[in-house]
């Protein structure tokens, strides 16, 4: 009963530490902390990102920049592939608010079409928006439902600084505190940043916001085949 307990605390504790922290804890830090395995502190932290996908509740609205990225992948042995076919191509938006960074959300994509546009606009902004994004062709289809869209040149990144400082942020984030990030994990990352990015001004109740939505939905079964 008494190891049960433990393991109960210490699951609280991992919850706590990777929902508050600034740049939240990487698996290896975790088990040094708590003294556990690393594969254990890296499933339970799997169920933790689950609970921290957002829910398109909200949807950006106002000044909307939207772009994609390629994040270079490693497996866990730390083999590091070697060009596009060891990147996975991510979508994201960020809102513009007075000239600085409003929420913002991130998704894995399988290409840069609208086929695979669509889904993430529908998900995550509203479409009354002003939507901005580079003239690229596949955002000219969504044009017919999100009427505010507008193409401008990218200008090798100027005309989206915001979004690519925030960008930036994210792969600094991956590289620096996890290192090894598989294709199959990613989505769970950019989920886990952008739960704490989007409640960096209310960091007092976030820990009580993971809590409840882990108590509120179905356990989370590992697949690691």
């Amino acid at each position: 009963m008494l190891q049960v307990l433990i393991r109960y605390k210490i699951a609280f504790h991992i919850a706590f530490k990777v929902s508050t922290k600034k740049k939240g804890m990487s698996s290896e830090e975790l088990a040094e902390e708590f003294e556990i395995r690393q594969k254990t502190c890296w499933e339970f932290k799997w169920k933790i990102q689950q609970a921290m996908q957002s829910r398109g509740r909200y949807p950006l609205k106002g000044v909307v920049h939207v772009d994609e990225f390629y994040v270079g992948c490693e497996e866990e042995g730390g083999k590091r592939g070697k060009g596009k076919g060891d990147k996975r191509l991510v979508i994201v938006a960020l809102e513009i608010v007075h000239g600085g960074f409003g929420r913002a959300y991130a998704k894995t994509i399988q290409d840069a079409s609208s086929v695979s546009f669509k889904p993430f606009f529908e998900k995550y902004i509203d479409e009354e928006a002003n939507v901005v994004t580079d003239e690229w062709t596949g955002y000219m289809p969504l044009k017919s439902t999100y009427k505010k869209l507008k193409q401008t040149p990218s200008n090798n990144d100027k005309s989206f600084p915001e979004l690519h400082i925030h960008i930036m942020n994210i792969k600094s984030w991956l590289r620096g505190i996890h290192h090894h990030c598989s294709e199959q994990r990613l989505q769970g990352y950019l989920d886990e940043y952008h739960f704490r990015y989007n409640r960096r001004n209310n960091m007092d109740a976030i820990f009580y916001l993971l809590m409840r939505r882990m108590v509120k939905y179905e356990p989370k079964r590992l697949n690691n085949k």
